[in-house]
């Protein structure tokens, strides 16, 4: 057995994971603001990618100032998002607005394909130098800067929920909509700055993506190979979004170093993910964390 390659890939596993994590907080922060899943995540990753490579190619802004330029932009996209179409569809069934995120994803990839055409782009060259060394492991350098960050934006997303006024706001809203406009939350307010924060985490992991693979309409893809991920943590745990994010990320990388090894399928690296998801649909519905609804009829 090679373990030098096993140790690779796990630790890039772990890495990836805690990317997989950020995208799965994105989901749930929207599931439990709306109850809503929300299928254009993958299409908001991509919105900021686009956005970052524009702003440092077209217009020779430093990635140091364009990045926080992404973030403002994202934050703004994702409120008119909420305003403009799907303010409109509160008090419509679940599944209505369900098929709305679907249409906004197709209407994002086809916009996007107009603008930037269908050729994947290079991400300009953010760090000197493109790989660390960490004993005898290779790490590319995003990948450890995406360590860092993602580890930042899961410490203070539990810091904005546990502290913040608008963390226990949504807090409220999520366990009671009704009771929540009662104690004087407008929940209005609450579902756009969910769609917000949503939308701006997702151009993070969406820059780390591009930055490592180049930026093209695939990049959107991360948005289902994200869903195994949510649904093991469940879809109302943050911080089983961030476990199952790990999980995913992990398991990923064991398939392709199981595949490469023994059984050479070749595709076992995509599939695994989706695997487990049928399995955990099966045994725990609810997954890790999620909250078990009971109705009583």
């Amino acid at each position: 057995m090679n373990t030098q390659f096993l140790l690779q890939l796990l630790v890039n596993g772990l890495v990836v994971g805690t990317l997989y994590g950020v995208v799965a907080m994105s989901f749930v922060l929207i599931y439990k603001a709306t109850q809503v899943v929300n299928f254009a995540q993958g299409e908001l990753l991509l919105i900021g990618a686009w956005v970052c490579w524009t702003l440092l190619t077209k217009y020779q802004v430093p990635f140091w100032l364009g990045m926080p330029m992404t973030l403002v932009f994202m934050f703004a996209f994702g409120i008119l998002i909420q305003v403009v179409i799907l303010r409109p569809m509160v008090g419509e069934p679940v599944i209505s607005v369900i098929m709305v995120t679907i249409a906004l994803s197709t209407v994002f990839q086809a916009a996007l394909k107009w603008i930037y055409g269908v050729n994947p782009q290079p991400f300009p060259r953010v760090f000197t130098s493109q790989s660390v060394t960490i004993g005898s492991l290779q790490i590319q350098t995003v990948y450890v800067m995406s360590l860092v960050v993602s580890v930042a934006m899961m410490i203070g997303m539990a810091w904005f929920f546990k502290v913040s006024k608008w963390g226990l706001a949504m807090r409220a809203t999520a366990f009671n909509q009704q009771v929540a406009q009662s104690l004087g939350i407008s929940v209005k307010t609450v579902f756009a700055m969910a769609w917000a924060i949503s939308a701006m985490v997702s151009a993070v992991a969406g820059v780390v993506v591009a930055v490592v693979n180049g930026v093209s309409s695939g990049l959107s893809i991360y948005g289902i190979k994200v869903f195994p991920a949510v649904i093991l943590g469940g879809l109302d745990s943050i911080g089983g979004a961030v476990v199952g994010g790990i999980i995913i990320g992990l398991l990923e990388n064991f398939a392709q170093f199981v595949d490469s090894e023994y059984l050479h399928w070749g595709n076992l690296y995509e599939v695994a993910p989706f695997y487990v998801l049928i399995i955990i649909l099966m045994i725990k519905p609810y997954g890790l964390f999620g909250t078990k609804d009971i109705e009583r009829v």
